[in-house]
């Protein structure tokens, strides 16, 4: 049994899941931030939808 190349193997299969992780975090946290994204666009949309004429015209004497 070669200990010094089981060692290595190890090491590099911990370093491949430790990238495979925050490679995943990464992506995660992209995700959340386009669905916050369309959330608040959704919002405003619906606001748009309940109130049409919501300033759409103002009244103005001079």
């Amino acid at each position: 049994m070669d200990i010094a190349g089981l060692s290595t193997a190890l090491s590099n299969v911990s370093l491949q899941s430790q990238v495979s992780v925050a490679v995943l975090n990464k992506a995660m946290d992209t995700s959340e931030a386009l669905g916050n994204g369309m959330v608040e666009m959704m919002d405003a949309a619906m606001e748009l939808s309940v109130n049409p004429n919501l300033g759409a015209n103002f009244d103005m004497r001079v």
